[in-house]
C-alpha cells in the first residue's frame, strides 16, 4: 500500500509517500521552487517522490493531507466574532483568500493532482487528519518506540495550539490539548517579530542571541503576560497581543511593557533585544519543562516523542533530556508543518487502514537519518556541472574524502554534497558546508564571508557517535541536530573576558578546543554521526581525525542567508561560486575555487530576501 501524504498553503509545503508504512521519500517545496518556507501546492516535491517510486494513478491507494480546513475556518470565523468589531480589515484581507482557495481545499487537492493520478478516485480516497494528528503521527510512528507519550507544540492548527497523544502499537491518540489562541509557540513568534525578525522563519535566531543576554525580563512575561501553571498549562494575556484581529503579533501595549517599540530589522541589537530573548527562550524551557514533567507524571512511559514548530528549539529539547523524567528522547527531524506531510500519511496507513506497525530495534527508527530527498548519479552530476563551465578532478571516493578532509585542515572550507537530500531544516552532511571547529576565526570567516548573515549566529558541530561524551556533555547519539548540550568541561578554555565585556567581543574570545563551534554560555547543537545513515560522511570525519586527532566539524547548511538549502548540482555550484568557499566536493567530482573561470563568480545572495 502506497500513500501520498500533502502539506500545503501555509508555510513549509511538503509531499511524502509511505509504502507498505516504511518513509520511501519526502521532500520539502522551498528546495526546488528556490522560495524559502514555500507555502504553495508542493507540486514539485509531488513530482519527486512519485517518480522516485515510479507511480502513477494506480499505484497510489490514498493521498492524506496534514490538516482540516474546515475546521480551520471555523476557528478564524468564531475569533473575528469573539472580538467583532475589532479585527474587520484582517477579516476582509482573508475571507476572500479563503472562499477562492483554502475552503475548498479537496477541489483544489484534486485539480492539482489530476494530471499525474488521472483517474484515481478523490471522493473516496482523498484523506484529511487533524494538524496535530499529523504532528503525533509523524513523531511516533516512526519512533524506535513500541509505546511512547507524544508532545506537540506549535503555533496553532485548527485549534490545538499544545496536545499530549498516547501511542502504542498501531494505535495513537490525542488525550488533551490547550487551544488556540492561547499558544506558547505564538508567544514566541511575537518575540520573534518584536526583536525584529520574520515571524515562522526567524524563530531559531531568537533561540541563537538568547546565550547573549540574561532572563532579566522573564519576571515580567511570568507576571503580565503568560500565566503558567504547575502542570505546564497556560493562557495569555491578550491585551498584549493583535494576532487575533490586526496585521501585527504585537501591540502598543507590549511595547510599554518591555520598553520600547519593535525593533526594524535593519536597526542595530542592543543589550536589551538580547535579554528579551533570553527571557523568551528560560520562559519557554520552562514551558516545556512543566508540560513534560507532567506527562511523565500521567503516562508512567519512559519514552517521549516530540513534534511541532516548537520541537525545533534544541535549547529547550536539550533542557527536557537532561530534566531526566523520560528515559528516552525521540524528536522528528521535520518537526514543522513539513513533516505533517510524512504523518497524514502515516496516519493513514496506521490509522485508517489499521495496518500493523512492526517493531524495531530500540536504536534504529524510520527516518533513514531524514536522508528522503532527490540524488544524483555521477554522470548525471559531471554533465550538470559541465553545463555550468565548472572546472573539476574526478577522483576515486577515498582520494576524495582525504583530499577535502586536508583541505578543511588547512582551515579552509567546503561545500559538501552527497547522495539524498536531508528532509527537514537542518542539515545533516548531505548537503553541508563543512570547516574546521577548531579555528578560533572561521565563526566569523563563514558568518561574514560564506552565509552573508548576522554575526551572533552560532553554527553547530558533527562529532563522530563514539566521541561524543569525550566532546560534549552528552552521552546519547543526536543524529538530528535536535539537542544543545554543552562542551565538555575538560575541552574548555579559561575565558579571558569579562562580563563587563559587550557579548560580541567575548564572542570571539575562544571558548574550548572546539571553539568556531562553542556558542557564548558553552553550548553546541551537536549532530552524532553514526556507522550506518550517512557513511561517507562519516568517512570524512573519521580521515579528518586521523589528521588532525579532532574528530569534529563544523556543519553548517548547503545555503546563504534567505535561501533554502540547495537541492540540485547546479544550486550547489552556484552557491559554492557567489560565496567564499575554498572548495567543493559533489559526488567523486572535486572542484576548487581557485580554478574556476573568474566571470562565474557573483553575489547571488542578493537574489534573496533576508530571513
Amino acid at each position: 500500500m502506497r500513500i501520498l501524504g500533502i502539506s500545503a498553503f501555509y508555510h513549509d509545503s511538503a509531499a511524502a509517500i509511505v509504502e507498505d508504512g516504511r518513509v520511501i521519500c519526502a521532500a520539502q517545496e522551498e528546495r526546488f521552487t528556490r522560495k524559502k518556507h514555500d507555502a504553495g501546492f508542493p507540486h514539485n516535491a509531488v513530482e519527486f517522490c512519485l517518480d522516485f517510486v515510479g507511480v502513477h494513478s494506480p499505484g497510489i491507494d490514498y493521498v492524506a493531507f496534514y490538516d482540516k480546513p474546515f475546521l480551520k475556518f471555523e476557528r478564524m470565523i468564531k475569533t473575528f466574532l469573539a472580538f467583532a468589531p475589532a479585527g474587520f480589515e484582517s477579516f476582509r484581507i482573508a475571507i476572500p483568500l479563503w472562499i477562492r482557495e483554502k475552503l475548498f481545499q479537496k477541489r483544489s487537492l484534486k485539480n492539482a493532482l489530476q494530471r499525474r493520478l488521472g483517474d484515481f478516485d478523490f471522493s473516496t480516497r482523498l484523506l484529511f487528519a487533524e494538524h496535530h494528528f499529523s504532528h503525533a503521527a509523524s513523531a511516533f510512528y516512526p519512533s524506535p518506540f513500541e509505546e511512547a507519550a507524544v508532545l506537540t507544540i506549535d503555533g496553532v492548527g485548527e485549534w490545538a495550539t499544545t496536545s499530549a497523544a498516547m501511542g502504542s502499537g498501531n494505535q495513537l491518540a490525542i488525550t488533551k490539548e490547550i487551544r488556540f489562541p492561547h499558544s506558547i509557540g505564538l508567544l514566541y513568534s511575537a518575540f520573534t517579530a518584536y526583536l525584529g525578525f520574520k515571524v515562522n522563519s526567524g524563530e531559531y535566531k531568537v533561540m541563537g542571541l538568547a546565550p547573549y543576554g540574561n532572563p532579566t525580563y522573564a519576571g515580567t512575561i511570568l507576571d503580565n503576560v503568560i500565566d503558567l501553571k504547575s502542570d505546564g498549562s497556560f493562557r495569555l494575556n491578550l491585551e498584549y497581543f493583535n494576532y487575533c484581529t490586526g496585521l501585527t503579533m504585537t501591540n502598543d501595549r507590549f511595547s510599554a511593557l518591555f520598553g520600547g517599540p519593535p525593533r526594524q530589522p535593519h536597526e542595530p541589537l542592543e543589550r536589551r533585544h538580547m535579554d528579551l530573548a533570553a527571557s523568551m527562550q528560560a520562559v519557554l524551557d520552562e514551558t516545556v519543562l512543566r508540560l513534560t514533567r507532567s506527562l511523565a507524571r500521567e503516562t508512567g512511559c519512559p519514552n517521549l516523542c516530540l513534534a511541532g514548530g516548537v520541537a525545533l528549539n534544541c535549547v529547550a529539547n536539550g533542557k527536557v533530556l537532561r530534566d531526566g523524567v523520560f528515559r528516552r528522547l525521540w524528536i522528528q527531524p521535520a518537526a514543522g508543518d513539513a513533516g505533517g506531510a510524512l504523518g497524514a500519511a502515516l496516519a493513514a496507513y496506521f490509522g485508517y487502514a489499521n495496518r500493523v506497525r512492526e517493531s524495531r530495534p530500540q536504536d534504529q527508527d524510520a527516518m533513514h537519518g531524514a536522508y528522503l530527498g532527490p540524488e544524483f548519479r555521477q554522470h548525471e552530476i559531471e554533465a550538470r556541472l559541465g553545463r555550468m563551465g565548472a572546472r573539476f578532478s574526478v577522483l576515486r571516493e577515498a582520494a576524495l574524502i582525504h583530499t577535502t578532509a586536508a583541505t578543511l585542515a588547512r582551515g579552509e572550507v567546503a561545500g559538501w554534497f552527497q547522495g539524498r537530500m536531508e528532509f527537514g531544516p537542518r542539515a545533516l552532511g548531505s548537503r553541508s558546508i563543512v570547516a574546521d571547529a577548531r579555528c578560533p576565526a572561521m565563526q566569523s570567516t563563514l558568518n561574514q564571508k560564506i552565509k552573508y548573515r548576522e554575526s551572533f549566529r552560532p553554527f553547530a558541530p558533527s562529532v563522530l557517535l563514539e566521541d561524543v561524551a569525550d566532546w560534549f556533555e552528552l552521552d546519547q547519539e543526536s543524529p538530528y541536530m535536535l539537542i544543545v548540550a554543552d562542551v565538555a568541561q575538560r575541552r574548555r578554555s579559561p575565558s579571558s573576558a569579562d562580563d563587563r565585556s559587550s557579548p560580541m567581543e567575548r564572542l570571539k574570545v575562544p571558548r574550548s578546543e572546539i571553539p568556531a563551534v562553542t556558542h557564548l554560555d558553552y553550548s553546541a547543537r551537536v549532530h552524532t554521526v553514526d556507522a550506518f545513515t550517512n557513511p561517507k560522511y562519516r568517512a570524512l570525519l573519521e580521515c579528518f581525525k586521523q589528521i588532525t586527532e579532532c574528530p569534529v566539524l563544523i556543519n553548517t547548511s548547503f545555503n546563504v542567508r534567505g535561501e533554502p538549502i540547495v537541492c540540485t548540482p547546479e544550486d550547489a555550484f552556484r552557491c559554492f561560486m557567489g560565496t567564499e568557499m575554498d572548495a567543493l566536493a559533489i559526488g567523486d567530482c572535486f572542484l576548487r575555487k581557485s580554478e574556476q573561470d573568474p566571470s562565474l563568480k557573483t553575489r547571488y545572495d542578493r537574489s534573496f530576501d533576508p530571513d
